[in-house]
């Protein structure tokens, strides 16, 4: 018989919203063959001990288009899934390299070990305090402003009008999300209502919720980033959607 597949999702301390968008954690991935990692959004940093005990931890750079996972002997999984600020502010890094990919981290990365992935509470707390610890004196108002203003509109906002609304030229925000994530604003902020849209199909609402032109349109972009249409998501038969699983608006 197949274990119950169980997962959570905790929203962080308001102290580091900014950076975190949520934690977490999938258990009994084992009995999962063929999943599929989908665009989030998110920079994630993950957590994972397989079944004989071996652990790794991991950084994934943005996804623009689905991920086959082959089937894992994974017994534990967390995660942290960070906001792009935190590339810049927290990693102190560039993820365009890892567009669509990922790197293996120090096996000691930020002192977690083998024994954080026994508890996911005493995880989500140890990787606050870490995150606190490491939280800047000072972040440019123009990318935290940037963020506020492209979440709140699920992406649908145009890179002109960010532009006028913070003072910043549209050819360097562009240049920003370039060299940083390896993607430009336009493609971010698609991915953005897509994953905004993962709740109201969730909900059994085929139909565009959200600023497509129309259902055709939709379909076409739903396809393209999750590789499945609406109703196959809606179904997410056999699990294989991981990241559906643990989207927040439940």
């Amino acid at each position: 018989m197949k274990d119950v597949l169980l997962h959570k999702l905790t929203k962080p301390d308001r102290s580091i919203s900014d950076f975190v968008y949520c934690f977490s954690s999938i258990q009994n991935l084992n009995d999962i063959s063929d999943g599929v990692i989908i665009p989030n959004g998110r920079i994630d940093l993950t957590f994972y001990k397989t079944s004989d005990n071996q652990f790794q931890i991991s950084l994934l750079g943005l996804e623009t288009k689905p991920k086959l996972t082959p089937k894992q002997d994974i017994s534990t999984f967390f995660s942290i899934n960070f906001n792009p600020l935190a590339v810049e502010y927290l990693l102190h890094e560039s993820v365009a390299d890892i567009l669509d990919s990922g790197k293996i981290m120090p096996i000691d990365f930020w002192d977690f070990n083998a024994d954080d992935l026994n508890d996911f509470d005493s995880f989500c707390e140890k990787g606050i305090r870490k995150i606190q610890s490491l939280l800047p004196k000072k972040i440019d108002g123009r990318k935290r402003r940037l963020f506020e203003l492209i979440f709140e509109s699920n992406g649908e906002i145009s890179v002109k009008e960010l532009s006028e609304k913070i003072f910043w030229k549209a050819r360097q925000i562009n240049e920003y999300f370039n060299q940083r994530f390896g993607i430009s604003l336009k493609t971010y902020c698609s991915i953005l209502r897509f994953q905004a849209s993962l709740s109201h199909i969730k909900e059994g609402k085929l139909f565009p919720q959200l600023n497509y032109y129309d259902q055709s349109h939709f379909i076409k972009e739903i396809k393209k980033l999750a590789g499945a249409s609406p109703k196959e998501l809606f179904k997410n038969e056999n699990h294989r959607f991981l990241q559906f699983l643990v989207n927040d608006k439940e």
